[in-house]
């Protein structure tokens, strides 16, 4: 049997999502991925030495390309409340942004 070639987000997955579960419910977290604020995350990928600046730098593309693919990743070992409970928030940005409440100023997430 042929294994599948492991993707960036296989990484991210194996390397942040039990922090990411571990550490609790954040909507500060979920608010920065929904509004494309993804330099902690692009900072992580590069300083763990597991990624190419190339590789990094796919990463950061795609998503900003597909926000929720971040989230995707973090969330993909998590159980079944905790996926529900950061699907809800999401969608409730996805409501806010489509009402015309544009994100936030950078500055509020330094």
């Amino acid at each position: 049997m042929k294994a599948e070639p492991m993707t960036c987000d296989d990484y991210i997955t194996a390397a942040f999502s039990r922090d990411f579960v571990a550490e609790g419910y954040d909507h500060d977290t979920v608010e920065r991925i929904h509004h494309s604020v993804f330099d902690e995350w692009i900072r992580a990928l590069a300083q763990s030495g597991l990624f190419t600046n190339h590789a990094v730098a796919n990463a950061a593309h795609r998503w900003k390309d597909n926000p929720h693919s971040l989230l995707d990743a973090l969330l993909a070992d998590a159980d079944e409340i905790t996926v529900k409970r950061y699907e809800i928030a999401w969608h409730a940005l996805d409501r806010t942004s489509h009402l015309g409440f544009g994100a936030p100023p950078a500055a509020e997430y330094a």
